[in-house]
């Protein structure tokens, strides 16, 4: 289902949070645990791949440290399914 964009293969270290920051490049924030105290952490870029990004897309590192993207999904299924019924529940009254 998600396309990869950029062979990064970046290696995931446990308590960082990856993610592609607004340049397009690989980072990584340290994650919220107990004891931290509250506020922004401190972003680093770990790799400089400059993805340009298009709208309508979900961007990722995917488990073997590429960047990958999907479709964002959009509306909720069955909204129309569910028009119609309350549309014929009308007409019957």
């Amino acid at each position: 289902m998600a396309e990869t964009v950029a062979k990064v293969g970046v290696k995931k270290e446990k308590g960082y949070l990856y993610f592609l920051d607004k340049n397009g490049n690989v980072a990584r924030a340290k994650m919220s645990r107990a004891g931290r105290k509250k506020g922004k952490t401190k972003v680093e870029v770990v790799n400089k791949c400059g993805v340009k990004k298009q709208g309508g897309y979900l961007y990722f590192i995917n488990t073997s440290g590429d960047v990958a993207r999907a479709k964002m999904a959009r509306g909720r299924k069955g909204a129309k399914k569910k028009a119609a019924k309350k549309a014929g529940k009308k007409k019957k009254r």
